[in-house]
């Protein structure tokens, strides 16, 4: 049985709060907080979602595996999930000794647990994470909210404000190229290329790596990436410009401008202004199985309608939840303002041509899959199921194109600090024009929605005050092509860095902190972290590839149909070949393993490079065979046809 419902009633706010052994941190509002000996029990308000901080003296427990043992029995002792892999965890924030734990769940239980370990001052404190998959991703900000200040009793987290930035020289790049190179190399990655620029200059633009795994051809300044969802502060800095042309205000009804613009909910629908479009913040979900399949014969305009069937879980303005398809909205929108007649997506691209990439001196930037393929280009690399580099589903990453404000640009790192310094000379060009006002570009930075205590979301951009300086940055994902966009604006320091292969999210996210590090001599903190992400990445690996049956299951896969339908995703074919299983999904394909899971259930799971591990759960109804996939919020049943 799962953890009484505190009696205490929901918070009114974020509350700070301490455990019981004195350990800091905070509590969202609406939760509910039990304690009960030395756990303190946090209650998402859904009801079937906890998070327990359980403080254990190191008299009761001599190591970690212990802390654990002690945490579960004083949580929930009747828990039995398997664990699956353990990872030691680097210091941090004053706590030592850290360890993560996975559990293996069902993919019908819909649920995602895991534990870490963290010690100080004698003090092991467990956080047991048992949270529905729904909840943990609609209050995945709140969840920040109590991660962001989980500190040690007394405590003070370093903090870099009030400092001054060293200027770059020689020796501070050095080791800004080594931990990109170094990073390269244990993840796996086959290329990154970084730029910076600091006082209005360019003082790094350099590719490390191939551009083509085994090719030996160099990455280099000019070499185009996707840089996915960075493409969404472009679209928002279109969005700048009308404003500064009268011709939208960040007030306006978005209905006023896209008379088709339309939600699945008339409330929401009425509430989203232009601010809102990009912003995380209108309760609407991540929802992008329904652009990424059968997306052979989407549109711009069939990708607005599907918006319009979609449906908020949370409240406007409450919680940040990232929407892909809202902030295809918010680009041709953009569009149609300045070219009504277009259709939508050729007037976005000519309103960005002309408004963004042309007056930024953006000349290699561009929605153009066969431009940016026939010239200086990355392919997409990921791991494969045991470990090995191989070719990703590039495939697949043509399904941003009928929603690509949100993320299909290609660009290079050339190109890109072009954007940054002009965010940096707050929006003057080089040559001291003005190109959009201060107050159009700097309202995109204005917080929209909170992602934990330490930032926020804007209009396409994120501010982190985790360090104590404000650190304005984006990143961007798809299939084999990982990146990032940061700068600072009281510094006058931007970067930007792009890679060509998971996981090279590791290296775009932890190049913030090691940037922190060189400017202001902070805490070696950021190799320790990227060392224990590596490995951590290829345990977990290992880990998954031992619970999959490769090739897929003879007997199941003979009881398959040939097909299945769904309404929103489109159609499955199933084909065998040499003993093999494949799903053909309309634009693309992969063979799947088989993998049998603790209730009794079967799922079938991508194999392809990319795109690993979407789940179909074998079930029957109506006296058909049926598929389940899901997403952390949405179930999508697949009926035999």
């Amino acid at each position: 049985a799962p953890p009484a419902v505190p009696t205490a009633a929901p918070l009114a706010a974020d509350t700070p709060l301490t455990t019981t052994r004195g350990n800091a941190f905070v509590a969202p509002v609406e939760w509910r907080v039990e304690v009960r000996g030395d756990a303190t029990i946090l209650a998402a308000p859904e009801g079937d979602s906890w998070i327990a901080l359980v403080d254990v003296p190191e008299s009761a427990a001599a190591d970690a595996d212990a802390a654990v043992a002690a945490a579960w029995k004083a949580y929930r002792p009747e828990a039995s999930w398997p664990l699956d892999v353990v990872n030691d965890r680097p210091d941090a924030d004053g706590w030592s000794r850290q360890r993560g734990y996975q559990y293996r769940t069902s993919p019908n239980e819909r649920r995602a647990v895991s534990v870490s370990t963290r010690f100080a001052a004698g003090v092991w404190t467990v956080v047991i994470y048992d949270m529905s998959e729904p909840v943990a991703e609609k209050r995945g900000g709140q969840v920040a909210t109590i991660f962001s200040r989980l500190l040690p009793k007394g405590y003070t987290r370093e903090s870099f404000a009030g400092k001054k930035a060293h200027a770059l020289d020689a020796a501070r790049l050095a080791e800004l190229r080594r931990f990109v190179e170094e990073g390269r190399e244990l993840l796996q990655v086959p290329g990154v290329a970084v730029g910076i620029v600091q006082g209005g200059k360019v003082v790094l633009a350099e590719g490390f790596g191939e551009r083509e795994l085994g090719s030996g051809v160099p990455i280099d300044a000019d070499t185009l990436f996707m840089v996915a969802s960075n493409t969404k502060a472009l679209t928002t800095l279109l969005l700048a410009r009308l404003v500064d042309a009268g011709r939208l205000d960040w007030q306006t009804p978005a209905t006023e401008v896209l008379p088709s613009f339309r939600l699945g909910d008339a409330a929401t629908t009425s509430k989203v202004r232009i601010e809102h479009l990009i912003c995380a913040c209108t309760g609407m979900p991540r929802q992008d199985l329904e652009w990424i399949f059968e997306f052979g014969d989407m549109t711009p305009a069939k990708a607005m309608a599907t918006l319009a069937t979609m449906q908020p879980t949370s409240d406007f303005g409450a919680l940040f939840q990232y929407s892909n398809p809202m902030a295809g909205a918010a680009g041709f929108l953009a569009g149609h303002a300045l070219f009504p007649d277009l259709e939508l997506g050729a007037a976005y691209d000519r309103a960005m041509q002309e408004q963004v990439f042309d007056p930024l001196g953006m000349s290699s930037t561009t929605f153009d899959y066969a431009r940016a393929l026939a010239g200086n280009h990355t392919g997409p690399y990921a791991q494969d199921v045991d470990g090995k580099v191989a070719r990703a589903a590039m495939e697949v990453n043509y399904a941003v194109v009928p929603v690509r404000p949100a993320g299909g640009a290609w660009s290079n790192v050339r190109d890109m600090l072009r954007y940054v310094q002009m965010e940096l000379d707050r929006g003057r060009l080089p040559d001291g024009r003005r190109y959009v006002s201060e107050a159009a570009l700097l309202a995109r930075r204005e917080s929209q929605v909170a992602m934990g205590k330490n930032g926020w979301y804007g209009m396409g951009l994120m501010v982190d005050q985790t360090w104590g300086v404000d650190v304005v940055h984006h990143g961007g994902d798809l299939i084999g092509h990982h990146s990032d966009m940061i700068w600072l604006p009281e510094h006058g320091v931007g970067a930007v860095v792009l890679t060509n292969g998971d996981p090279g999210w590791t290296i775009r996210s932890l190049f913030s902190r090691k940037l922190l590090e060189v400017l202001f001599d902070g805490e070696p903190q950021a190799d320790a972290r990227l060392a224990a992400a590596a490995k951590s990445f290829f345990e977990n690996l290992a880990a998954e590839r031992k619970l999959l049956t490769i090739p897929a299951d003879a007997e199941a896969a003979a009881a398959l149909a040939g097909g299945y339908a769904n309404d929103a995703l489109g159609a499955i074919a199933v084909r065998r070949a040499g003993g093999r299983t494949f799903f053909h999904f309309g634009e693309f394909e992969s063979e799947m393993a088989t993998k049998a899971h603790a209730d009794g259930t079967v799922s079938f799971s991508t194999l392809a490079p990319g795109i690993t591990g979407a789940e179909f759960v074998v079930g029957s109804g109506g006296g058909k065979r049926t598929l389940v996939l899901r997403d952390a919020q949405h179930e999508y049943l697949f009926t035999e046809r």
